[in-house]
């Protein structure tokens, strides 16, 4: 049985022999673990002048002055916007995404080259279970909000959708692949995830 990162959906896997009656039993059985894994959702926090902001593992304090310009600016540890307030979360989650989309392509180049396959395109989505997704061997999502986690947190969910266009499963082959092209320790990010990836939707709802 696992929670969705929002929070939102619980899944619970089972036996092909299983019935789904066996599934609500289960889950009503374990109830108190589902009541607190939801108590350490993290609240939604709205961006807002004089908060923080998650980006590549570090927190930028956010400047906002109206008459700067409205395309944020990394200036040191602080985030510099402008722009009518009332649009703030707004422009900020374009950016991210934006900057999400260079830096997993930068990423997907990186391990496409390692891999000896040619570029495929990378898209973004804002799925409430996955990190990252490779439907076909044409094609690999990365979920957004990975902009805001530690980049070889990023870079390993990218490694692993390159690895898929090689091997469309997890057999020994396809792991194989993954750390041989991954330049970190795989199971660090996974940890890294598994640990803080629900801190990564507190914001932009």
């Amino acid at each position: 049985m696992r929670l969705a990162p929002d929070g939102s959906e619980v899944r619970i896997t089972l036996p092909a022999w299983a019935e789904s009656n066996e599934a609500i039993a289960f889950a009503h059985a374990r109830s108190s673990w589902l009541e607190g894994q939801l108590a350490r959702l993290p609240q939604r926090a709205v961006p807002e002048p004089g908060g923080e902001i998650r980006y590549r593992g570090e927190m930028l304090r956010l400047e906002w002055q109206a008459r700067a310009p409205r395309s944020p600016v990394i200036e040191g540890a602080t985030l510099q916007v402008g722009g009518p307030q009332a649009g703030l979360e707004g422009r900020l989650r374009r950016w991210l995404e934006a900057e999400a989309l260079r830096h997993c392509e930068g990423d997907m180049h990186d391990y496409c080259h390692a891999a000896g396959l040619d570029p495929v395109p990378v898209g973004l989505t804002r799925a409430q279970r996955r990190w990252g997704s490779c439907s076909d061997k044409r094609r690999i999502r990365i979920n957004w909000r990975l902009i805001q986690a530690p980049d070889f947190v990023r870079r390993s969910v990218v490694a692993h959708e390159v690895a898929h266009l090689v091997h469309f499963d997890h057999s020994p082959a396809f792991h194989g692949l993954l750390e041989r092209i991954y330049e970190h320790d795989i199971t660090a990010a996974d940890r890294w995830l598994k640990d803080h990836g629900r801190g990564l939707y507190a914001a932009f709802g």
